[in-house]
């Protein structure tokens, strides 16, 4: 029931703060997004000894990654004049958000998705080595990895390209800390390397704006932090860039400071921001009506001091079940979660608040079974 309640502390934040929405309509309407939250854990944890995460995971995986094929091939042959505009090294930057929109997903999103797909993926692989499987299963889990990791680079979001690096990481550190055939975890290892780095190398070379997305263009204008009006058509320049999402926390901060301690309602968080974009005379930001692009800050804003709190138990949970259960997979997903809630609000949409709530309920149901095991084995004496 604890761990239900952590699942569910988004929406039940909601209810107990429900009084402070200016709109009964709009109100119900928040909540209702964000039911998933306890329907997940109530039926996923609820069934737990049924729940198989390794093979829900592995299916997961595989069917994302051949849905992603389709939808790719498809947009080849729908947007045909893109993909040459792409080759052609014209206007790379619009590229992943382009092929995202084509499939109706917002790209960072879909890219947190697809960082956690090509982590199981490397999962997977070192587990078939473990398993002995046939020389044609590795195959194509290797033909997996390498397509998940393709359609990474090739939305080419910041977050979910570090973070899928990192995760890689992560993989490599459990699989040789494991200890399990060191010789066949070194040569696999060394074998993903090198089909990295020769994927990524292609794309650099592919995408040389790549090289500006994760250095000039992501620092520039520093200096311009809450007067974005002041740069020569921002929407070019600085759309994407760091200095933006600064200056939508620094307006997100002021105003949360002036609603404490309650926050100004689930229901009027974006509304409230636009208004001080205006007041506060920032007309780009107010054209676009970003919302917050931080997740702590979106609930401050919303709920007051309590916000940011559920925030962190609800990702940080997640972190320590994966600790708990020493599982790469499932810490990869904590790392991906948290630092894309850094610098996007992915339980403000239903994608993100669907996919944390099921994958949350099933790591919650894997470390339930763990547990209850363990507890069932009699103590040596």
């Amino acid at each position: 029931m604890i761990l239900i309640a952590c699942i569910a502390s988004p929406v039940l934040l909601e209810l107990l703060m429900f009084w402070n929405n200016d709109s009964f309509a709009k109100g119900l309407k928040a909540i209702e997004k964000s039911t998933s939250l306890l329907i997940f854990p109530l039926f996923i944890i609820g069934n737990y000894q049924r729940v198989n995460f390794f093979k829900i995971a592995k299916t997961y995986a595989i069917v994302t990654t051949l849905i992603m094929l389709f939808f790719f091939l498809r947009f080849l042959i729908i947007y045909p004049e893109l993909m040459n505009k792409y080759l052609n090294g014209i206007d790379l930057w619009e590229m992943g958000y382009q092929f995202a929109d084509s499939i109706g997903i917002h790209a960072p999103a879909l890219n947190m998705h697809l960082a956690f797909v090509s982590v199981c993926a490397l999962y997977f692989i070192f587990e078939s080595f473990r398993n002995q499987e046939k020389t044609i299963v590795k195959m194509a889990r290797f033909i997996v990895f390498l397509l998940s990791f393709f359609f990474v680079l090739f939305v080419n979001t910041r977050m979910a390209l570090i973070n899928v690096l990192i995760g890689f990481l992560i993989v490599f550190f459990f699989e040789i800390r494991s200890k399990f055939n060191t010789k066949k975890i070194a040569i696999t290892a060394a074998a993903v390397l090198v089909l990295l780095g020769g994927i990524t190398f292609f794309f650099v070379q592919k995408n040389p704006y790549m090289k500006e997305k994760y250095s000039s263009v992501t620092f520039a204008y520093m200096d311009k932090v809450g007067k974005l009006d002041e740069i020569d058509h921002p929407e070019i320049k600085v759309f994407n860039s760091l200095v933006t999402r600064v200056s939508i926390w620094k307006s997100a901060w002021e105003l949360s400071v002036k609603n404490l301690p309650f926050g100004v309602g689930a229901s009027d968080g974006k509304p409230e921001l636009n208004k001080y974009y205006k007041a506060t005379n920032q007309q780009f930001l107010a054209k676009y009506e970003f919302p917050t692009h931080n997740q702590f800050l979106d609930f401050l804003l919303k709920f007051g001091i309590l916000g940011p709190f559920v925030v962190f138990l609800y990702i940080f949970t997640i972190g320590y079940l994966g600790y708990d259960l020493k599982n790469a997979m499932i810490l990869s997903f904590f790392l991906i979660f948290f630092t894309s809630n850094l610098t996007d609000d992915f339980l403000l949409r239903f994608d993100g608040i669907a996919f944390s709530g099921l994958w949350f309920s099933i790591f919650g149901s894997y470390w339930l079974q763990q547990k209850i095991t363990l507890d069932k084995v009699p103590a040596v004496v």
